[in-house]
């Protein structure tokens, strides 16, 4: 048993951050992981790469995922 939680992030999915973009979106699309997150706005498709930590922190939920299984809560 790992003492680092998994995030159950993956390419394609949707987010809801804390904070707005400045746009007034708070939604955002994955579109890669690793270390770092390059998501994109889905309100203005402004594309930004965040660190594995930060992106974990400002994310509030997952709106909708790219694979067909149910999200555990």
């Amino acid at each position: 048993m790992s003492k680092y939680k998994i995030y159950p992030f993956q390419v394609g999915d949707v987010v809801k951050m804390k904070k707005n973009h400045p746009c007034g979106s708070d939604k955002w699309e994955i579109l890669r992981t690793g270390a770092d997150f390059r998501i994109k706005c889905l309100g203005c498709t402004r594309s930004l790469m965040l660190s594995r930590p930060k992106f974990e922190k400002s994310v509030k939920e997952i709106l909708s995922s790219s694979n067909s299984q149910e999200l555990d809560k």
